[in-house]
C-alpha cells in the first residue's frame, strides 16, 4: 500500500503578513485550522515544518505535530524536504505540500488530488478552480495556472504555465497552494537550481516548469482563499466565522 504524508511549511516572518499563522479564526489559529484540515482528509500523517518555536508551540497545543527546521531555506519546498529527511521514514511514496495559509482547503478536493495523482501515476500534481470574478487576473496576490486543456471533473491536463498578473488567454485558473509529488520528484526538485522565472515572479513551481517536470492539474469543486493581505484575512475570517 502507498504512503503518503502531508507537510505544511510555515513560517512567522512573511513579507506582506507577518505573523498570519498565528492570527485567530473563530478562536482558533490559522496554522492549527489547515491542520485540522488536513487530518480529516485521512491521506496521511500530518506534519508542520517551521523555522519558529511559536508555531511549534501553538501547533503541539492543538494536538498537533510540528518539526523545527533551518531558517535559511528559500522556498516552501526546500523546507519540506528538510523536515521529510529529519523524520526518516520508510517507504513513503507521496508527499503532499499544503500552504500553510489556506484554512478553508476543501477536503473532497484534497482527497480528489490524491486519486488522481495516484491513477495517472503522475509525477507532481496540483489543484486549481474556475474563476468567475474577473478582478482575479489582474491580482498579483492570486497566482493563476494555464493548462494545455480546459479543465474539467474528468481530465488531468498540464500546467503549461503561472502567472501573477494575467490579460488574456484561454484555459486560465486560480492556483490553489497545495502540491502532491512522488519522493523522487521531490528529491529531483530541490537539487534543481531556482530559475529566473522562479526569482522573478516568486513562484516555486516555475522551478519544476524550467526543468520539464510535468505537473498535472485537478480542477477543484470550489476555490481555496489564500491569505497572503490583511485584507485576504479579514475577508475569510467574516466567510469563514459566518458559516460556523
Amino acid at each position: 500500500m502507498q504512503k503518503t504524508l502531508i507537510l505544511i511549511p510555515s513560517r512567522l516572518s512573511a513579507s506582506r503578513l507577518p505573523n498570519k499563522p498565528l492570527l485567530k479564526i473563530n478562536g482558533k489559529s490559522i496554522i492549527s485550522l489547515v491542520v485540522d484540515r488536513a487530518k480529516r482528509s485521512k491521506l496521511g500523517e500530518v506534519i508542520v515544518a517551521t523555522e519558529d518555536t511559536k508555531i511549534l508551540n501553538e501547533v503541539k497545543k492543538n494536538g498537533g505535530n510540528a518539526i523545527i527546521t533551518s531558517n535559511k531555506h528559500k522556498t516552501g519546498t526546500d523546507r519540506i524536504y528538510e523536515c521529510l529527511s529529519k523524520l526518516k521514514k520508510r517507504n513513503i511514496d507521496y508527499i503532499i505540500n499544503l500552504q500553510g495559509d489556506e484554512p478553508n482547503i476543501d477536503i473532497n478536493d484534497l482527497k480528489r488530488l490524491y486519486i488522481l495523482t495516484k491513477k495517472n501515476n503522475s509525477d507532481m500534481a496540483t489543484l486549481a478552480s474556475e474563476i468567475h470574478n474577473k478582478k482575479i487576473y489582474k491580482d498579483k496576490n492570486i497566482v493563476k495556472v494555464i493548462t494545455n486543456l480546459k479543465l474539467n471533473k474528468n481530465n488531468f491536463p498540464y500546467a503549461k504555465d503561472f502567472r501573477r498578473l494575467i490579460t488574456s488567454g484561454k484555459n486560465i485558473y486560480h492556483h490553489l497552494g497545495v502540491y502532491i509529488y512522488k519522493v523522487k520528484i521531490l528529491k529531483k526538485f530541490i537539487n534543481l537550481r531556482q530559475s529566473e522565472n522562479e526569482l522573478s515572479n516568486k513562484l516555486e513551481q516555475m522551478r519544476a516548469i524550467d526543468n520539464d517536470i510535468k505537473i498535472n492539474v485537478a480542477l477543484a469543486n470550489k476555490p481555496s482563499i489564500g491569505i497572503d493581505t490583511i485584507e485576504d484575512y479579514v475577508a475569510l475570517k467574516k466567510i469563514m466565522e459566518y458559516k460556523s
